[in-house]
């Protein structure tokens, strides 16, 4: 046992001493180092600071971009009514040349009822032509062979 106290003595101060001196050990290092509650308080306040704007920032977008979307669709309806009126414009012009085809149609029959009644009349005038030109060949022959 008298070793054991040598080495005791040999060793370093009493434990008494050992204990304070590690107590403060780890107050300097709760103190310095180890971040403390406050730290992590104004950590997760900046977070959620950081996490509101971010909220803040996405309910402005979507405004935004909501507004877009109305200026898109009345853009868009103001195509279709564009295209509307373009339609209807067509079926105008659809209407107007059936009213064309429907003239030119009646023009056709009037022009055939005209070209029948004209060729009719051209060869009526034919054949009193070639009839009065039988005549004239004929008083000519009788005048030659002395008939007439």
């Amino acid at each position: 046992m008298a070793e054991a106290e040598e080495k005791e003595g040999q060793q370093g101060p009493p434990k008494a001493d050992s204990h304070l001196g590690h107590a403060q050990v780890v107050d300097l290092l709760v103190a310095n180092i180890i971040p403390t509650t406050k730290y992590f308080e104004s950590r997760f306040d900046f977070l959620q600071h950081q996490i509101d704007q971010l909220r803040e920032g996405q309910k402005h977008l979507e405004e935004t971009m909501n507004r877009r979307f109305e200026q898109v669709d009345r853009r868009f309806e103001q195509v279709d009514k564009r295209f509307e009126q373009v339609d209807k414009r067509f079926e105008q012009v659809d209407k107007r040349l059936e009213q064309i085809v429907a003239s030119i149609d009646r023009l056709g029959d009037k022009l055939d009822h005209r070209d029948l009644h004209q060729r009719n009349f051209t060869i009526r005038m034919f054949m009193i032509s070639i009839t009065l030109s039988f005549l004239g060949v004929l008083g000519v022959l009788l005048k030659i062979f002395g008939v007439v």
